[in-house]
């Protein structure tokens, strides 16, 4: 008997968009696409990351894709289930091709210390309800040479040595996916919140952080339902910080 799947009831390419995200928003707010839609894109002029932060991509070379869904089940307080279950659709993906696979907070992939994968949520909460999600997922999948000023960008092909099916890799990521919201939607939400903090970059060590009041070191304790990252300092002091309240040193 064939599963049925939430994640990829409906498939929609382009050539060339402003960003995935983007037409995925458009969808919603023009009717209601069905729950799973999956928009892909061999190119984005404009594609986004947290905060306003552009998205390197070069044409043709990498997975750039977005989901529809309507998580009506979960609280707006609660809604960081979202980014954990993401995070750990393309963590699970990663996994199964390169070694030293992390989530950096709140939900950038890591390969070692080089990113991989960005995520983008864009949650739609009205009331007390979580009304619908456009997760936006740019993955490194076959560029070899990245321009712009990002830090430490890495690929599947350069962490490899080979190239991938492009196609292959939406279809893994999208069964993945699946695997992980019905964990959502079944409130597994204790084990995905688990496997998160498993995965989680620089978890439970000491690094170099910075603040509002400047350097210093930290462990990472644990990332809280709401997003809210928690530190403790060496000297026993414990804060927590939303996104971009503190920033990681290398």
């Amino acid at each position: 008997m064939q599963k049925t799947m939430t994640i990829g009831s409906s498939l929609i390419h382009h050539e060339k968009v402003s960003s995935t995200n983007s037409v995925a928003t458009s969808l919603i707010s023009s009717g209601k696409p069905a729950e799973g839609t999956v928009i892909t894109a061999s190119f984005q002029e404009s594609g986004r990351g947290q905060t306003g932060n552009s998205w390197e991509s070069e044409a043709g070379k990498n997975l750039l894709m977005s989901v529809i869904l309507y998580p009506i089940m979960i609280r707006p307080e609660d809604q960081f289930v979202i980014s954990q279950m993401v995070s750990l659709a393309v963590t699970d993906l990663v996994r199964t091709m390169v070694s030293e696979v992390s989530v950096k907070w709140p939900n950038d992939i890591y390969a070692g210390d080089d990113k991989i994968a960005g995520i983008l949520i864009e949650n739609s909460v009205m009331g007390e309800t979580l009304c619908s999600t456009v997760a936006g997922i740019g993955l490194n999948v076959n560029q070899k040479v990245f321009l712009s000023g990002a830090p430490n960008p890495a690929s599947l092909a350069q962490l490899t040595g080979r190239e991938f099916d492009l196609k292959a890799i939406r279809n893994e990521l999208i069964n993945l996916m699946d695997v992980r919201y019905k964990m959502v939607v079944n409130f597994a939400h204790e084990k995905l919140s688990e496997d998160y903090h498993r995965l989680l970059y620089r978890g439970g060590e000491w690094h170099r952080y910075s603040d509002a009041e400047g350097e210093f070191t930290g462990m990472i304790e644990r990332v809280r339902s709401s997003g809210l990252i928690t530190i403790r300092r060496k000297n026993g002091r414990i804060k927590d910080y939303a996104f971009k309240e503190v920033d990681y040193i290398f």
